[in-house]
């Protein structure tokens, strides 16, 4: 066999091994995606006011607990070179340093969530989705610590290369949510209705079942070699140091573009629960599909950790360029869905034609960003494997605040005289961060990969 043959053998190779990672991962992203789907379509089912005032406290929610989940992430890279290096045993240490990061970061994300709506007035967004929103997250608040535990021993299995039990433990979380917020929504059974409210509470009870979940399987199954439980762990501070160094980051980076998504809803509060809500659901949309490149962009990070850890530099750049190919077949799948069918899909969320208009005219802008999303959240995994976070989070930063967001509030508020946008300069702007975001990432991983002697530098963080 020749040198080409051998090469397109390796590259199928590569597929197989990225596909067994990365569709329970898909479907874990889609499943954990759907719990604020059904928030957002159940609400919608209430009221243009229930479904503003979850959709103001989702997107504040979601990039903060990102911040503080992206952090923990760092348990992925980390075990996946151990992994590599026949080093199992010790994963388990990383994880329970990483949950005195996650105990300490929930303290915080707590006090915050229940001390938010002086923002949202000084924003400025519908007062009559305010009291919503707040009662929202006083519900979510309670939530955090279960969900951060649940993060860590997620990564830690996902880490080892076993994706199977989070896909499981999400779907059934899932089936879950679905009556437990129409129960808590409209009450009955001694519970009283609560409208949009009532999916935070849902929330709760689904975070605490996926916890318990998680912490049965590390218990029952082959994740014991991690040795997680076996004993109490008191903070490590080089341990946590070198944790936080590596995963904040991470975090950082996840937070710049979901909170840019967050801040532009805000914005977009001031044109009414009718703009807010047809923007919800294109966020909405555009998140599912994104769970898909995040999914391979995951399986990516622990293919390329695998790798570097195991010493082999050329087959840490396949994994990543496998991956990129294969989220941009998906991007063009998701772009033709969305361009022809956004009409059914807005249908689903909400009843109000008029909000279903506008986010039809929304979701063929979130058609046109597909490849470059996709490109931008698998590229960012693939570095991760390489524990590449810093240079990551300042292009994140530079390309989402500095160029994507400025854009979006002179082409959304009509900065420049007679270029008045309204809501879809918000998403133009956006566009053009995610672009410079992908060019940028995918030009650091072919840098990576040509340069052995940084790669083992970055392999001892």
């Amino acid at each position: 066999m020749g040198p080409s043959g051998r090469c397109m053998q390796e590259n199928f190779a590569e597929l197989r091994r990225l596909v067994r990672l990365a569709l329970p991962l898909v479907l874990t992203q889609l499943a954990q995606m759907s719990l604020s789907v059904a928030d957002t379509v159940m609400a919608g089912q209430v009221g243009s006011v229930d479904l503003a005032g979850v959709a103001l406290g989702t997107v504040v929610f979601w990039p903060l607990m990102l911040l503080v989940s992206g952090t923990i992430m760092a348990i992925i890279p980390t075990v996946s070179q151990l992994d590599g290096a026949g080093r199992r045993g010790e994963a388990g240490e990383v994880v329970r340093q990483a949950l005195w990061i996650a105990f300490l970061g929930g303290i915080c994300l707590m006090v915050i969530y229940r001390n938010l709506t002086p923002l949202y007035e000084t924003v400025g967004v519908d007062p009559l989705a305010i009291p919503v929103t707040a009662a929202y997250l006083d519900a979510m608040s309670v939530g955090v610590m279960p969900l951060l535990g649940y993060f860590c021993m997620r990564y830690l299995c996902e880490g080892l290369g076993w994706t199977l039990p989070a896909m499981l433990i999400a779907g059934s979380a899932l089936l879950l949510k679905i009556p437990l917020n129409y129960w808590f929504i409209h009450g009955g059974l001694g519970v009283p209705s609560m409208g949009g409210v009532g999916c935070g509470w849902a929330s709760v009870v689904v975070y605490c079942y996926q916890l318990l979940a998680m912490i049965g399987v590390i218990l029952c199954s082959r994740m014991r070699v991690a040795c997680l439980f076996n004993r109490f762990s008191r903070p490590d501070w080089p341990a946590l140091r070198r944790l936080v160094l590596l995963g904040v980051p991470i975090g950082s980076s996840i937070f710049a573009e979901y909170s840019i998504f967050s801040a532009l809803t805000l914005l977009i509060g001031r044109l009414g629960v009718d703009n807010v809500a047809a923007h919800q659901i294109a966020s909405n949309v555009g998140g599912l599909t994104f769970m898909i490149p995040l999914a391979i962009g995951m399986a990516a990070s622990i293919r390329v950790g695998f790798n570097v850890g195991a010493g082999n530099l050329a087959a840490a750049g396949r994994s990543g360029w496998v991956a990129l190919s294969m989220s941009l077949a998906f991007a063009g799948l998701a772009a033709l869905i969305l361009a022809t069918a956004g009409d059914v899909i807005a249908a689903v969320y909400t009843k109000d034609f008029g909000v279903q208009v506008l986010a039809v005219q929304l979701l063929v802008l979130v058609a046109i960003y597909q490849p470059v999303d996709n490109v931008q959240g698998t590229a960012i995994g693939a570095l991760r494997g390489f524990k590449d976070t810093r240079v990551p989070f300042f292009v994140a930063v530079g390309a989402y605040w500095l160029i994507g967001f400025p854009t979006s509030w002179a082409l959304g508020f009509g900065y420049f005289e007679a270029i008045d946008f309204g809501i879809y300069g918000y998403w133009m702007g956006l566009m053009l961060g995610l672009t410079v975001a992908a060019v940028v990432l995918v030009g650091r991983f072919v840098y990576l990969t040509q340069r052995a002697d940084l790669v083992s530098l970055l392999a001892r963080r």
